[in-house]
């Protein structure tokens, strides 16, 4: 029994209850056998939330050996997903750390460690997430380098190493990936972007620049995959506490502690965002949600808004 599921749903006021079978239309999936003993607003019911459940799926998550990619990583195991936990060779400790706490909570993990700047290196870890899990339904270009800079500090080389990780890396990575997505008719794509790519602070010349390609990048690749039934996404986290920021702001700007009270001056609810909270957003975009091209601005206040503290 094949059921087809989306374009010509009935007019949002109507609930999930009340469409009929027939009505469904656009996206094809197989039913169980044992559905067609349910009423038939159940079998619907229940086809649309085993669509959308994560178990068994495969999601390689760079940068995820702590800060917001290992938000996700966690996440992701939480709701059944095999995950490849990606870092640098220095952050493997934490790697290692985060690879045993999901297998301990009953889930599946890999560590792959290496540097996301060398070509030879991005198409290999895709390969190595096939090896090890035979699919690949997610892809989460999380890892980013943010080093400080304005147009007058910011040399050449810094310049390139921010953009071969932060813009070629993705392009690369999805580039394999999609070679087995195209196969499946099936996947998932999430960048990690910032919402530095729409101006920036002042010191983030080349980080606000390739957070703004890869912004674009993402919509483009929605446009053009979306024939291969591969969504593409990208997340705009606003002011998120991590490791990599702490670290960042309290030794290399010399700042201490004081920046976090700083930064809340000019935070509306009080907080910094966590790695959580834009693991929620993660786990939206890697269900089969009919969403493809989204940009999120995950923050506290519209962008354009923000106020350097």
């Amino acid at each position: 029994m094949r059921v087809m599921l989306g374009a010509s749903l009935a007019p949002p006021t109507r609930s999930l209850a009340e469409f009929t079978l027939s009505e469904a239309n656009g996206l094809s999936m197989t039913v169980p056998r044992h559905f067609s003993t349910m009423p038939e607003k159940d079998q619907l019911r229940a086809v649309v939330s085993k669509h959308r459940s994560l178990t068994g799926r495969v999601a390689l998550v760079t940068g995820s050996t702590r800060g917001i990619g290992a938000g996700i990583a966690r996440a992701f195991a939480e709701h059944g997903v095999r995950v490849v936990v990606h870092g640098l060779p220095r952050h493997a400790a934490e790697g290692k750390r985060l690879v045993a706490a999901i297998r301990a909570g009953g889930g599946e993990a890999r560590l792959v460690t290496g540097d996301l700047a060398r070509e030879a290196f991005c198409r290999r870890l895709v390969a190595r997430t096939l090896e090890y899990f035979g699919r690949l339904d997610i892809l989460v270009n999380n890892a980013g380098i943010f080093p400080r800079g304005d147009i007058l500090n910011t040399s050449v080389e810094l310049w390139d190493r921010i953009f071969a990780v932060n813009l070629r890396a993705p392009f690369i990575l999805a580039q394999e990936a999609v070679k087995h997505m195209k196969r499946r008719r099936s996947g998932s794509i999430i960048n990690i972007g910032s919402v530095n790519a729409y101006i920036g602070l002042r010191r983030l010349v080349a980080y606000a620049a390739s957070k703004g390609g890869l912004m674009t990048f993402s919509r483009n690749l929605a446009n053009s995959l979306s024939r291969y039934r591969i969504r593409v996404n990208l997340i705009n986290p606003g002011w998120v506490f991590t490791e990599g920021e702490d670290h960042m702001e309290s030794v290399e700007e010399g700042q201490g502690k004081k920046w976090v009270k700083e930064v809340l001056k000019t935070r509306p609810f009080g907080r910094m965002l966590a790695p959580a909270d834009i693991a929620r957003a993660a786990l939206f975009f890697a269900r089969n949600e009919l969403v493809s091209g989204a940009v999120l601005d995950y923050e506290q206040m519209p962008v354009g808004t923000l106020r350097e503290p």
